[in-house]
């Protein structure tokens, strides 16, 4: 038999925290490894712009601690 998506999430969301996020990490890398992507020039535009706005000084930055500490208060909810 075959396992389903939601087999295997059911399975999944049961491990412990750092076991769900190596699983997280490993599925990230397996779709970011596909061969053959290739970004649409709109993609590559944005991506220019906004290596530009860092560059430039012009984007707006959220301090790690920041972006972490609102992550965790979120999850918390859930």
């Amino acid at each position: 038999m075959a396992a389903t998506f939601d087999t295997v999430l059911e399975s999944a969301l049961l491990l412990p925290v750092q076991d769900r996020s190596r699983m997280a990490a490993r599925l990230i890398e397996s779709v970011d490894a596909t061969e053959g992507t290739e970004l649409s020039p709109a993609w590559c535009t944005e991506i220019d712009r906004r290596i530009e706005a860092a560059r430039s000084g012009t984007s707006h930055r959220i301090p790690h601690a920041q972006v972490m500490s609102e992550a965790r208060s979120l999850l918390a909810q859930l």
